[in-house]
């Protein structure tokens, strides 16, 4: 098959393609797994995480990617949850040990011994993966491929996300970054919550003018303050900047959700203007967001197709995955990047 491969960590400013076009062998599914013949997969900031060294490292050599949309192949013995043909997706969680008492209770996303899609084990930037079947989402028809990808993490961290925020109908929510998971947010909020006001902050004019066209309420940049205080606010950014000052747009008892799996080293001297009585006094929170379980996954799968929530995606053949990654590293953003595989 062929894939995408990530060989070894790597800054893009000194490797502008840090993938390479491999041929690998067809992986074969083992038991309870199936073989997904990959369609679409998205292209998440977390991926540059992976190949800049931000992450947990990678198993290398890697094939990266997680948002997988396709069809079941085959499948492994005692697997029976899927039939061959069934279009299926496959997110960040890969897997998890489903003996502890995270994944007893559900949150399988916190396991010690969580697997993650494309960092622990292969993932859609290739002509096929496997899974195992628990680990995989049946795709509504409402969607295509290309649309359902970015469903299944953008999306599905920022369900998990809004509800972390605990916020309710009627209460102002500010969204701090607006790439593939806070315009999803912004859908998802309108829908649920008709009386909350959304605020957006962004450091590009053009992320800001989405965000009104999707019916945000006010849209300004990372440091102004915004025209109402907030009762939540979600971060999206790998920055700490936005996390000062969004706590000072926050009212007494706010919560602000931090929504990143890495803030970036070069950044941490802005913490050193976080001051308590403007910032965190009277009762103000910070919450951060580990990974998504499968509730996350399958809740806003269905909370998507119910509304209906169509993600704003530009599409590029596999062979242009660092095309769409650099054009992700240098803000050219305007909903999510989805590669498409023949």
């Amino acid at each position: 098959m062929k894939a995408m491969v990530l060989n070894k960590i790597c800054s893009l400013k000194e490797n502008r393609n840090p993938l390479k076009l491999m041929d690998l062998p067809d992986p074969v599914p083992e038991e309870r797994e199936i073989l997904v013949k990959v369609s679409a997969c998205g292209v998440c900031h977390t991926e540059l995480d992976e190949i800049e060294g931000r992450t947990p490292p990678p198993h290398l050599p890697i094939v990266l990617g997680h948002q997988v949309v396709g069809t079941v192949d085959n499948t492994g013995l005692n697997a029976n949850k899927f039939n061959i043909g069934d279009r299926v997706g496959i997110a960040w969680i890969y897997s998890a040990c489903g003996r502890c008492t995270y994944c007893v209770e559900g949150n399988e996303n916190l396991c010690k011994k969580f697997k993650a899609t494309g960092r622990d084990a292969n993932g859609g930037y290739a002509q096929y993966m496997t899974v195992l079947e628990d680990f995989a989402y049946r795709i509504p028809d409402i969607f295509t491929d290309s649309q359902a990808a970015p469903l299944l993490c953008a999306g599905a961290i920022g369900f998990r996300s809004l509800r972390l925020t605990n916020i309710r109908d009627g209460q102002n929510l500010g969204l701090t970054g607006f790439g593939a998971s806070a315009h999803l947010v912004l859908k998802m909020t309108r829908h649920k919550y008709p009386g909350t006001k959304v605020f957006v902050f962004a450091r590009s004019e053009s992320e800001r003018g989405f965000a009104r066209e999707l019916g945000a309420v006010w849209a300004g940049d990372t440091e102004e303050e915004s025209p109402e205080k907030l009762d939540s606010v979600i971060d999206t950014t790998p920055a700490w900047k936005p996390i000062v000052e969004a706590l000072k747009n926050l009212k007494g008892g706010g919560r602000l959700v931090v929504n990143a799996i890495r803030k970036e080293e070069r950044d941490k001297d802005y913490l050193l203007k976080l001051d308590y009585p403007e910032h965190l006094w009277l009762e103000k929170e910070i919450k951060s967001v580990a990974n998504v379980n499968r509730k996350d996954v399958s809740g806003f799968i269905e909370l998507a197709a119910e509304i209906p929530i169509k993600p704003e995606v530009q599409e590029f053949p596999l062979e242009e995955a660092n095309t769409a990654l650099l054009e992700l590293k240098e803000r050219k953003i305007r909903g999510a990047k989805v590669l498409i595989i023949d």
